[in-house]
């Protein structure tokens, strides 16, 4: 609801979920087609050509979520474009498609009639479903179904707003998850909405496009109208409408040092991440394309901690070639020197499949046929990725890391098929370094149980915290019904943390971190503490985070950890982190309303 003081200044309070402050005129949003289209009854002998329709928009409809896809992966990244892998599973839901053909055979109905009543019906299911994150996957069908109407309808496409005549802050109901990736950055200063959450698939999206934006604000679409002046606050979750001269002045106060921030922390790039008393810290890029090595000379990094190699086997109707993932990965390579590159292998499955491949349904994907699993059951995959990445390693700067490793028999068998790799390209006199070096993630509690003998095994560690989290506390991360238990400081990961950098030690190999509490600024002298010596940041994140290195002494951060270690609640775990990390860099952290 909206606040009001003696002034003609009002507020109106959501959900932030993307940091940032805009101002200016705002355009409202009419809402999508929502209507239902006419329903029309078919004669005798017209279903045949009506599902032919069905099947050409079905096929239009998946030709532009992939071009959307390819768009959104230019702008955002592999990560979160493959956000439209749902759109495309949802597309293509068999359950869906069969009562659809049903409907036209059988009750003589037009295709866009029984599209609409289908799609209807699923998504009020799944809206009215006691769990935040599969209502807001309602969300994700409305968005599909729209689109495919649109196709059948010929009407026109999703609101284009790439051709905006002038800057200005979208207001909506909702927006779609099509309609964000798609928004011109330099024209859409932020936006708004009268729902969603921070699981939306629009949330994450607008945090990675780096516009700020609001959600859940309930009535704005309602209660503004175009043209009108507005600020908004994407870090504490507000419009501002008719602010005071004082508001502005503020506001302005806190752009300035944010601006101020941001050009202080790029002019860290070429200097060492290295803590006040002397202790050098390796700070890695994460990326998933090779086109992103831009971003990581950028940010200021020492090299490539994470490659994510998934990219090149999604969204596509045949394998990769071997020759594709090699170009890929020597281009990747090349482009570090002189700083190292670590590939991980394969990490399909859970809630990323191929759909080329003959993949099982599983009740829980995230605990079933993924990442190793599938690549030690598909040996004709992981050989031709294995020798890529060992072609590839002729550059001198390559290592090879192998995800979700949860026994030592499995370690045993991808290095068993490595070695035979190798055997191949020696025999074929195909140059590759004979010493590159192999490491393994730690990501399932397994693993961390017997980090000494994997350690005898490899050369590095690199904790994958999410899947550790995920997979320790039994928690899925993105479950905002649940979300609350989704929780990095818990005493159980920070110990998981430290017998794997104490087990790593013990046997001469390093350890880092990739999971995204290397990205938190706070937890960072937290992992420091812990003995964590290389930290794998998304680029964004790395000057903050070099900044905070660069801010805080190794002795704090060793007594951090000493009571973390000792201490029984995460939240005050996390409290005595924010604190540190407060102390230590206050200006990363001030971004308060005023």
């Amino acid at each position: 609801m909206p606040s009001q003081s003696l002034t003609d200044e009002k507020i109106l309070h959501g959900i932030p979920v993307s940091a940032g402050v805009c101002r200016g005129k705002i355009l409202v949003l009419g809402r999508p087609h929502d209507e239902a289209p006419p329903r029309r009854t078919l004669t005798e002998g017209q279903q045949s050509a009506e599902l032919q329709r069905f099947q050409q928009a079905l096929i239009r409809t998946r030709q532009q979520i992939i071009e959307v896809q390819e768009k959104a992966r230019d702008a955002l990244g592999t990560k979160d474009a493959n956000i439209f892998d749902a759109h495309l599973l949802v597309l293509e839901d068999p359950s869906v498609l069969d009562e659809v053909t049903r409907l036209v055979q059988q009750d003589l109905m037009n295709v866009e009639y029984a599209y609409h009543t289908v799609a209807e019906k699923f998504a009020r299911a799944l809206a009215e479903v006691n769990d935040d994150y599969l209502r807001e996957r309602a969300a994700d069908m409305r968005d599909v179904s729209s689109r495919l109407l649109s196709n059948l309808l010929g009407r026109p496409q999703h609101i284009d707003l790439r051709h905006l005549a002038e800057p200005c802050i979208i207001i909506s109901h909702d927006l779609t998850p099509s309609t964000t990736a798609q928004l011109d950055r330099n024209k859409v200063l932020g936006f708004a909405t009268d729902i969603g959450s921070k699981t939306s698939h629009t949330a994450i999206m607008a945090r990675s496009l780096r516009i700020p934006a609001v959600v859940g604000l309930e009535n704005a679409s309602k209660e503004l109208a175009t043209g009108d002046h507005v600020l908004l606050d994407g870090y504490n979750g507000a419009i501002i409408i008719n602010p005071t001269d004082q508001t502005l002045f503020e506001y302005g106060q806190l752009e300035r040092r944010q601006a101020d921030k941001a050009v202080q922390l790029f002019a860290l790039k070429d200097q060492p991440a290295i803590t006040l008393d002397g202790v050098r810290v390796t700070l890695s890029a994460n990326i998933e394309r090779a086109a992103e090595t831009g971003a990581m000379h950028e940010s200021g990094a020492n090299g490539v901690g994470l490659f994510r190699t998934e990219f090149l086997f999604l969204n596509r109707d045949t394998m990769p070639t071997e020759e594709e993932q090699y170009e890929s990965y020597r281009q990747v390579a090349a482009a570090a020197k002189p700083h190292p590159v670590i590939i991980r292998t394969l990490d399909l499955g859970g809630d990323k499949f191929a759909t080329y491949l003959d993949a099982p349904t599983e009740s829980n994907p995230m605990l079933g046929w993924r990442a190793i699993r599938l690549c030690l059951q598909q040996p004709d995959i992981f050989r031709a990725q294995l020798r890529a990445i060992l072609r590839a390693s002729a550059e001198g700067n390559v290592k090879l890391m192998y995800p979700m490793i949860s026994g030592i028999e499995e370690l045993t068998q991808a290095n068993d098929l490595l070695d035979g790799c190798k055997a191949e390209l020696r025999a074929n006199g195909t140059p590759f370094d004979e010493q590159i070096e192999v490491g393994t993630m730690i990501e399932i509690p397994s693993a961390v149980l017997i980090a000494d003998a994997l350690a005898r095994r490899v050369k590095f560690f690199s904790i994958g915290t999410n899947d550790l989290i995920q997979y320790s506390l039994a928690v899925d991360r993105l479950n905002e019904k649940i979300a609350t238990l989704y929780e990095p400081t818990h005493p159980a990961i920070l110990r998981l943390i430290k017998l794997t950098v104490e087990a790593g030690h013990r046997n001469g190999i390093w350890t880092g971190v990739c999971g995204e509490m290397a990205s938190d600024p706070v937890l960072v002298p937290l992992l420091l503490g812990l003995g964590v010596e290389e930290l794998s940041v998304v680029p964004v994140m790395l000057p903050p985070v070099k900044h905070l290195i660069r801010r805080v002494k190794m002795s704090e951060a060793k007594a951090l950890a000493e009571f973390a270690l000792g201490c029984d609640s995460g939240a005050e775990i996390l409290a005595r982190a924010q604190t540190l990390a407060r102390q230590c860099a206050p200006d990363l952290f001030d971004s308060k309303a005023p």
